[in-house]
């Protein structure tokens, strides 16, 4: 069974609610409406601001009631107030919104969860071949210094748990162990002091056994590829999808309190569908 099979498994047995702030979107009505159907969820739409909304931002965020009642008269202000007001479990944007905008309302609204620095995103990979792996952060943050990118280490893990059973985690660089130096590694090996977490270490050596133990380093079985930016990232995934056929699901945002997925611009209804699912899982 895939991750994405276990994820609509588990979302059947939930029946939560999530709030679709872009439901005018023809795209977004349509995945609500099947979504709706296979009973992965309940498909919110916005409802009208509430004293229970602005008490979600002011009591809980610290917001000022008068900023708190202009920020929920912005359709994903009111989403993530929903999301923290407990009216909706989980919060599906971004098919007409930067991702900008989406991390902003959720961060303010909903607030990052505890321990947790900065929010960053993943994308769930399927290859032809059957593996899955999460790739992170592809999305979000540019340029991470060491801590946030602990921070983004430690997310992925919940998120891999949550999604492949497991997690086994790799903080990747272009050097492996004590092999090389640079800014870049030297970033890479304090996160991945930090958390323990198995880093610096080659692409190669983190997903193959041979070379893992040519290199002395690792188990080569990574289920968690952890980038030292978001050029690499976003190459990787990109790199994947186009040359070996992978599947990418997401990005789904993680580290906030609630699951908050930011949706591409360009998502199809079936995209929609598929990323709503995995989010779930994360319920």
């Amino acid at each position: 069974m895939t991750a994405q099979q276990r994820a609509i498994e588990k979302a059947k047995t939930r029946g939560a609610r999530v709030v679709f702030p872009e439901m005018d979107d023809p795209r977004v009505a349509a995945a609500s409406a099947e979504l709706a159907r296979q009973g992965l969820c309940e498909p919110v739409g916005l409802g009208t601001p509430s004293e229970a909304h602005v008490a979600a931002l002011v009591e809980a965020r610290g917001v000022k009631e008068a900023v708190a009642r202009r920020m929920l008269g912005k359709p994903l202000y009111l989403a993530a107030a929903m999301v923290a007001s407990g009216e909706a479990e989980a919060m599906v944007a971004g098919a007409d919104s930067p991702t900008k905008r989406v991390i902003e309302a959720a961060a303010i609204a909903i607030g990052l969860a505890e321990g947790v620095s900065v929010p960053s995103s993943f994308f769930l990979m399927r290859f032809p071949d059957g593996r899955e792996l999460i790739f992170a952060d592809c999305a979000v943050n540019v340029t991470p210094d060491a801590e946030a990118l602990a921070a983004i280490a430690r997310a992925s893990e919940v998120s891999a748990r949550a999604l492949l059973g497991s997690a086994r985690v790799a903080m990747l660089s272009y050097s492996t162990g004590t092999s090389g130096a640079g800014d870049s590694v030297d970033l890479v090996r304090s996160a991945a002091e930090a958390t323990g977490f198995l880093g610096p270490v080659q692409a190669d050596a983190a997903l193959n056994a041979r070379i893992a133990a040519k290199k002395g380093l690792g188990a080569g079985d990574a289920n968690v590829l952890v980038f030292p930016d978001l050029d690499a990232g976003n190459i990787a995934y990109k790199l994947c999808q186009e040359l070996a056929g992978a599947q990418a699901m997401g990005p789904i945002l993680q580290g906030f309190r609630k699951p908050v997925c930011d949706l591409s611009r360009g998502a199809t209804v079936d995209d929609i569908v598929a990323a709503t699912a995995v989010t779930l899982a994360l319920v």
